[in-house]
């Protein structure tokens, strides 16, 4: 296939990958220099760019301006499984709608809270006799940490979503389902996009900080508390209602990033099967 056959900067990222996944490049790797790359694989400087760009989204590469011993791209992770950089890419390349984003939220981290406090409840339903039946629970150290991590002083707006993006993976993560853990670490950088965006126009970030941490508590409170209903109503309330509180009126819409969309579906039941 010619680069006239694909676009130039996926023929860039297709050879970097394939560097990757072969052990030829590995994390503390620099890539080489654009005008290198360029000349190696037949495109523009510019399609090099690109592809950097993208595998930066992807978090696979960071880069630094200027030069010097630290400049230029440098490895620091390898890819992960196919379906999260198939989606990251995506969101890199074109970006989703983000009620999109947030109705697959909806359908997904609801299932995920209530099937980890059913999970819970199994556990101690089927094991009473033992003195730690929390063992044969899902290990939901990892959110713990997190939830800590976020009640720090001095975090920044973006430090905290961070974290808070991190504590919404991680429930995926307990769960252990490998199709939504690949499906929430690809939309990962697309859902903190529109979080990031939509504190602008927060009439107090104090005070939606605040409540957003009481909301992480009281989601795995319900988990721990082993009330497959009450964490699945818990998730959908704060996934939505941050929606609510920052998505755009229709007049506003041309001039932002945030399109007008049709409501978001009402909540309804965790469904089991």
């Amino acid at each position: 296939m010619t680069v006239d056959e694909r676009r130039a900067w996926e023929i860039v990222l297709a050879h970097i990958e394939e560097d990757l996944l072969g052990g030829r490049l590995k994390p503390g790797d620099r890539l080489p220099g654009e005008r290198a790359l360029a000349t190696e694989l037949g495109v523009g400087r510019s399609s090099v760019r690109e592809a950097i760009r993208v595998l930066e989204v992807l978090g696979l590469v960071r880069t630094n301006v200027g030069s010097g011993p630290t400049a230029g791209a440098i490895i620091v992770a390898l890819p992960g499984g196919g379906m999260s950089a198939l989606m990251r890419l995506q969101v890199a390349a074109q970006g989703f709608p983000v009620a999109d984003i947030v109705k697959t939220r909806l359908v997904l981290e609801t299932a995920v809270a209530a099937e980890l406090a059913e999970a819970v409840l199994s556990a101690a339903l089927l094991h009473p006799d033992l003195m730690h039946p929390d063992r044969l629970a899902p290990d939901l150290s990892r959110c713990v940490q997190l939830l800590a991590a976020m009640d720090a002083d001095g975090l920044t707006e973006d430090e905290f979503l961070a974290l808070d993006a991190a504590f919404h993976l991680s429930l995926a993560e307990a769960c252990g389902n490998q199709v939504v853990i690949a499906t929430m670490s690809g939309l990962r950088n697309a859902i903190e996009g529109y979080v990031r965006a939509g504190v602008a126009r927060l009439a107090s970030w104090p005070d939606t900080s605040a409540r957003l941490r009481a909301e992480h508590r009281g989601i795995l409170a319900a988990i721990e508390a082993a009330d497959p209903a009450e964490a699945h109503s818990l998730v959908h309330a704060h996934i939505s209602g941050y929606y609510a509180e920052t998505r755009l009126t229709p007049e506003r819409s041309r001039s932002s990033a945030f399109p007008a969309t049709p409501p978001i579906p009402a909540e309804t039941g965790p469904v089991h099967g």
